[in-house]
């Protein structure tokens, strides 16, 4: 009698949230989010050639190697759980496809180490690996990291400008056609909006990702460019705009946990965007604008978070002052 009691109790413990709402393990959405990234691989090779296939793989294998050696050292178990395989290839698709062999290797190893395994782990990070990669790769190497190739022609193609460069430097505006289909200079992952659009609908019919943080940081910078006069449509579809917020800007483990701080989340890094791209030295300013937003994501969960039912104004006060 006393274990059947038992076996009932176990189905209503009361548990502190998050609450586990479906039957998907972590090793299962990494891999759905790898199969979503499948698409502008895809096309990152196709317009760029073999030397960005190297580029990819050279990244995924050393964020492994990383990541296996470094959990031997601390005495941690090994699991193929997909994020540093995550880590690794969007790493590869927001490097340019002309970088040397060692970049991607260099890159992946700190992305790994400092980015994520310093802090304990995989959920424990607190900005996004691979965008720590990039920043620091971009610190030491501005040149290689800023030197571009038309499509198509692979490693010894003609250097070409990225169309926010063209625009920043020259006032030339690439037409949104080549910007949507990708033919045009830039990242290895982030030239084909379509490509980059076909892997998001996965993630979000699946409901892998929340739609907050991608369309108030899309909708951010296009309605402040269109109001400082801008084409809102170019910015969208150039550079890593749509990249990041679908892939980067969603991430589980640096990104706020409620409705209304992934809405602010979203506006703060398209706000960031807009002052980098109008105002910066830079042309872009998607790893940025994701960065400093990833800083302000414990602030946000912290003040932007539901009252429990029931609570009224004076249960709040008391809270807040018990602090």
């Amino acid at each position: 009698m006393s274990e059947d009691l038992n076996e009932k109790d176990e189905r209503f413990i009361v548990s502190a949230s998050p609450h586990i709402r479906k039957d998907i393990s972590v090793e299962k959405i990494m891999y759905l989010v790898i199969l979503a990234l499948m698409p502008t691989t895809v096309a990152g090779i196709y317009f760029f050639g073999y030397h960005a296939l190297f580029i990819i793989i050279l990244s995924v294998l050393s964020a492994l190697i990383t990541e296996f050696l470094i959990l031997k050292v601390r005495k941690k178990e090994f699991r193929m759980d997909g994020s540093a395989i995550i880590t690794g290839l969007l790493l590869a698709l927001v490097l340019p496809p002309t970088v040397p062999w060692w970049v991607p290797v260099v890159g992946a190893v700190f992305a790994i180490a400092i980015g994520k395994q310093v802090f304990g782990g995989l959920g424990q990070n607190i900005f996004n690996p691979a965008l720590v990669g990039r920043a620091f790769l971009m610190a030491c190497w501005p040149v290689l990291m800023t030197t571009w190739i038309v499509p198509f022609g692979g490693a010894d193609a003609i250097t070409a400008a990225t169309p926010l460069n063209a625009l920043k430097l020259h006032h030339i505006t690439t037409p949104s056609m080549q910007l949507f289909l990708g033919n045009v200079g830039g990242c290895i992952g982030e030239t084909s909006a379509i490509a980059i659009l076909i892997g998001a609908s996965i993630l979000l019919t699946l409901k892998i990702i929340d739609w907050r943080i991608p369309l108030s940081y899309i909708g951010t910078v296009f309605l402040l460019m269109f109001f400082v006069g801008q084409d809102p449509i170019f910015h969208v579809l150039a550079g890593g705009l749509m990249l990041g917020a679908f892939f980067m800007a969603t991430d589980y483990v640096t990104g706020p946990i409620t409705r209304w701080g992934r809405v602010i989340f979203g506006i703060g890094a398209g706000v960031f965007v807009v002052v980098f791209r109008l105002w910066g030295g830079m042309p872009e300013g998607v790893c940025y604008s994701i960065l400093l937003m990833n800083a302000f994501t414990p602030l946000i969960d912290r003040y932007v978070k539901p009252s429990p039912l029931g609570w009224g104004k004076r249960e709040r006060k008391i809270a807040e002052g018990s602090k």
